[in-house]
This record gives C-alpha cells, sequence and structure tokens, in this order.
C-alpha cells in the first residue's frame, strides 16, 4: 500500500463473516476501514499486530441484549466497579456492537406527559436506579453518553414501552386515536434509525395487545423495511400457537419476521423444537421472511412479577405493589399458577418455583444465587408469598434466572440455518445470567469445537454477516474492502467461555483483540482506555 495504514494484522487466517472458507491475509486499517491484503503484503503501519496462528473475525454482533441503560443517564454513578464490569463484559468476548430494545422495552418512545409512568416501569425492568425515557430515538440517542460506550448500539422500538408511553398499562385494546399516535411515534422513530419494532407478549403492557394491535403496528416496520422481532406470547406449553401468531403477522403485515432467543420451555414444551423448526423452515419456503435468535444456555433470565399473572400489574409497577400487600391477592395468585390462565405463558405452573433463583436483588443480596423454594421454605412460608414479599422489599425491582429448558432443543436450534446468536443479556448488578459475559465465546468453544455442531466459519456467520444483513447493519458483519473496522482477533484452539452462575461476569478465554471503529479496545483479552462506541442510525 501507498501510504502508511493505522493497524495491521499481519499472518493471520481471515474468517470474514460470510460463511466462506478461511483464508489467510493480512488486514489494514485506515481511517476506521478495512482493507483486505494478501499474506504477507508489505505494507507500513502506524501499530503491526503478529497474529500468526489466530483468527480473525468481524466484529461480533449481539442481536438481543437489555443494555440500553447501561450508558445512558441513570442513579448509578458510571465509574461504580459493578457497573463498569457489566459494560465490559460484551467487550471481552468480542461484541462490537449490539441491539437493544428487546422483548418490548425500549428507553423510548412516549407522549412527554407519560414519561414520569414510563421511568418507574423502566427502573424495574433494567434495574439500574431511576432511568429517563425519551421521547423518540434522537433523545434516546443524545442520552447515550459516548464517553460509556466501549461497544455499538443500536435499538428496536419497544411496542410495551410504546403502548405504555401512549395509553398507560390498561388491559384494554387501544381506541383509534391511540393506535394512531402509537404507529405515528413508531413511524418517527424508525425514521430517525431504529432498527424495527419488538414486543414481548408475556409481559405487561405488552400482554394485553391483540393480534390485530400488532399487525397494525407490524405494517408500520414493513413500510421502513425493517424486521417485526417478538418474544412469543407463550414460549412453553402453547409455543406452537405463540409461533403461528407471530406467522400470521408476519403474513399480514408484511414485516420480516425475527423470533427472539427461539425455545420450547417447560416440561410441556420439551423436545417441541422437532417442530417449530421445520415450522419455520415451511414458512421460509412459502416466502415468509422468517429467521431467529439463540443463546447458548439452558435457564433463561427475566423479571420476577414475570411470574405473577398479567393481571397483577394491570396499572403498572405501582398498582402490582399495592395488590401485593393483600392476602387475596396471594390466593388468587396461587389459584393462577396451580390451574392456569387462558392466554398466559405461566412459568412456574410449567415447572415450579425450585427452579426459579434470584439474579438481582439489591437491598437482599444474601437471596442472590439461591431458588425461590429454597428461601420460602427456610421461613416456613408459600413460594409465592415470599416472591410478593421479596418484590415489595424491592419496590418490584427483582431479577430471577429460570433452569426451564432441555440440552438437546438448544442443540437443534443452534445448529438451524435459521438462527443466530443472541445473549439476551440482562446486565444488572447481582448474579447476572453467565450468557451476558460468556454466549459468543461458548458457541465457539463448547458448542463449536469441542462438540462439533458448528464449524468455525458457520458460528461466525450467525455472529456477524447474517446480523448484519437481517438488521440492515451496513458496512457490519463482513471483513471486506471499504467495511468499517470492527474485527476479532481469536484463538481457536483455547476460546471459550469461563462464566459461571456464581461467577457470571467472568471474561473468556482465547478472545485476545477487540477493535472497535479502527481502534484497538481490548489487548491480550483486556480492556484498553478506548471507548470508540457509537449509535447506530439504521435508516
Amino acid at each position: 500500500m501507498g501510504r502508511p495504514v493505522d493497524l495491521l494484522l499481519r499472518g493471520g487466517t481471515l474468517v470474514d463473516g460470510t460463511g466462506a472458507p478461511a483464508r489467510e491475509a493480512d488486514i489494514a486499517v485506515v481511517d476506521g476501514r478495512i482493507a483486505v491484503l494478501p499474506a504477507g503484503t508489505e505494507a507500513a503501519a502506524a501499530e503491526t499486530l503478529d497474529v500468526t496462528g489466530q483468527v480473525v473475525t468481524p466484529g461480533f454482533i449481539d442481536v438481543h441484549t437489555h443494555s440500553d441503560a447501561l450508558a445512558a443517564p441513570h442513579g448509578v454513578d458510571g465509574a461504580t466497579e459493578p457497573i463498569d464490569d457489566l459494560r465490559l463484559a460484551p467487550l471481552l468476548q468480542g461484541v462490537t456492537t449490539e441491539i437493544c430494545g428487546n422483548c418490548g422495552t425500549s428507553l423510548f418512545p412516549s407522549l412527554p406527559e407519560r414519561l414520569p409512568v414510563l421511568a418507574e416501569h423502566l427502573r424495574v425492568t433494567f434495574g439500574l436506579g431511576p432511568v429517563r425515557p425519551a421521547v423518540d430515538f434522537d433523545a434516546f440517542a443524545a442520552g447515550q453518553d459516548p464517553a460509556l460506550r466501549r461497544t455499538h448500539i443500536a435499538s428496536l422500538v419497544g411496542h410495551g414501552t410504546l403502548r405504555a408511553g401512549v395509553m398507560g398499562f390498561e388491559a384494554r385494546p387501544p381506541r383509534p386515536d391511540e393506535l394512531d399516535t402509537m404507529c405515528a411515534l413508531l413511524d418517527r422513530a424508525l425514521a430517525q434509525g431504529a432498527a424495527g419494532l419488538s414486543t414481548g407478549l408475556i409481559y405487561s403492557p405488552g400482554t394485553y395487545a391483540d393480534t390485530k394491535e400488532i399487525i397494525a403496528l407490524a405494517g408500520v416496520a414493513a413500510r421502513h423495511g425493517k424486521p417485526y422481532v417478538t418474544h412469543l406470547r407463550d414460549e412453553m406449553s402453547q409455543v406452537e400457537s405463540a409461533l403461528e401468531e407471530a406467522l400470521e403477522i408476519a403474513v399480514r403485515s408484511g414485516a420480516p419476521l425475527q423470533i427472539s432467543h427461539h425455545k420450547t420451555a417447560g416440561r410441556h414444551a420439551w423436545g417441541a423444537t422437532l417442530r417449530t423448526l421445520p415450522r419455520l423452515e415451511q414458512a421460509r419456503a412459502e416466502g415468509v421472511d422468517v429467521l431467529c435468535d439463540v443463546y447458548p444456555y439452558t435457564a433463561g433470565s427475566t423479571v420476577l412479577h414475570a411470574m405473577l399473572p398479567p393481571w397483577t400489574i394491570e396499572g403498572g409497577v405501582g398498582a402490582l405493589l399495592e395488590r401485593l400487600r393483600r392476602p387475596e391477592t396471594r390466593d388468587r395468585i396461587r389459584k393462577d399458577i396451580d390451574r392456569g390462565v387462558k392466554g398466559w405463558e405461566n412459568t412456574v405452573g410449567n415447572g415450579g418455583w425450585d427452579l426459579i433463583t434470584v439474579a438481582a436483588a439489591q437491598a437482599h443480596p444474601e437471596t442472590e444465587g439461591r431458588s425461590i423454594a429454597d428461601l420460602a421454605a427456610e421461613r416456613g412460608v408459600h413460594p409465592v408469598d415470599y416472591a410478593c414479599d421479596l418484590l415489595l422489599a424491592e419496590q418490584g425491582e427483582v431479577t430471577i434466572i429460570s433452569h426451564s429448558m432441555r440440552e438437546d432443543d438448544v442443540r437443534r436450534v443452534l445448529a438451524s440455518p435459521l438462527s443466530m446468536i443472541g445473549s439476551d443479556g440482562v446486565p444488572k448488578p447481582g448474579r447476572p445470567h453467565p450468557r451476558w459475559a460468556g454466549s459468543f465465546a461458548r458457541v465457539l468453544g463448547h458448542y463449536g469445537r469441542d462438540e462439533q455442531l458448528l464449524p468455525l466459519e458457520n458460528a461466525v456467520h450467525k455472529m456477524t454477516g447474517l446480523p448484519a444483513r437481517r438488521f440492515g447493519l451496513a458496512d457490519r458483519g463482513v471483513v471486506r474492502d471499504g467495511a468499517l473496522a470492527d474485527l476479532v482477533v481469536l484463538d481457536p484452539a483455547s476460546v471459550r467461555d469461563t462464566a459461571t452462575f456464581d461467577r457470571p461476569l467472568l471474561a473468556p478465554e482465547g478472545i485476545d483483540t477487540v477493535v472497535v471503529a479502527g481502534r484497538v479496545a481490548a489487548r491480550g483479552g483486556r480492556p484498553t482506555t478506548v471507548r470508540a462506541g457509537e449509535v447506530v442510525r439504521i435508516r
């Protein structure tokens, strides 16, 4: 090359993100962009890294996170060590771009008068102290502090936030004017660069929406050429009918469909991936643009109040806490868990309180890592009473881990040509799910190399080129001339996750160097001082 380059990765094996076979190549970075050079090309560089024996890939794209508030203004000092460890976790496993706003919850949009009620809901969801919601995507982007951004971030529009920001937490269909307002706010956010529309149809207030409402909103996303991304209405005993609802929404709206963290959880759904995955393949053959994402674990994580029937949180967090003080409310919850409620996923009824462990309860850290069943038994109370008391003591802000899946189902989804990788990370202090720090390394090491479930080129494609194409991330996800210089250097023989449920933020091994926007953000598996992440607008 004629001019000196900023960074040269010399001697490595390139896995370019397209799924093509690995090849020898040198990678130059000039002004934040990539130039792919024949191996051994002479080039003057400001910095040269000898990556002989290692693999160079595009930066990983985590398509499913809940990291919206980690670099936004909130009540936790941005320099505090636990929060900084949470910010570092994705970077150290090679993630350079995160897509947040999933499962129907984003930091925007809202009518201005609804912002205070929405703020309380988001406080409980994100668990980082007071959180400031935004009226639109521009305001969200402005609220992301560049001094805290280790990685790039894009955001979906959360339907639950959108609904709460227009009509609150009422369990009813929207009036025509309310639906029009929701569509207008969504249209504005998508025009400003939001990545698509997400729903979380087990969570309030999204659970109160019918199929018709979602079709109308997904139609707005379709006009922008952006996907409808859904946490299904049921991932347990009714997963197949919930999947049919999602496919109907895609067909009738015309929006590309992304099934979030596809799983068949709970004993009544174990093995159902033998039917759901062929159904997705059939839909694609019929012309439906449907894909899914998956995390490589048999446990999930969410908020504790999602274990309760949907009627408990009608009216918002304040109404939930008031109800939980009443003995008759607790009696009704017990009956609903035992008998089930039509249209409700009922995680506890499909598994049991012994499979629900506390991940984050900031005022009661002694509960973290322990099951609700054991904690209740120690106090001689019913698990429902213990769960309600803990929610009251924590002002509704409790995160849990649910051990609800079977390994063969996880492996089938990982191996499917329709799946990409997303951590579904819920980055809160305490004992968060280890997927936030380990998902990508676990796929590469445990499932790819050790279990031979995925060739390296295929695994990398699921983390880079496939999600970039799905979410319209131009110039990302593939190592080619002119692409943005987000890169990972890893050792395929040693890469592995080390995060556990007891020590969930342990950094992986074998991820050596991470380059974000052309700058070395991690070196030798350790972070540098670089904070080059930006808010990504998808046009």
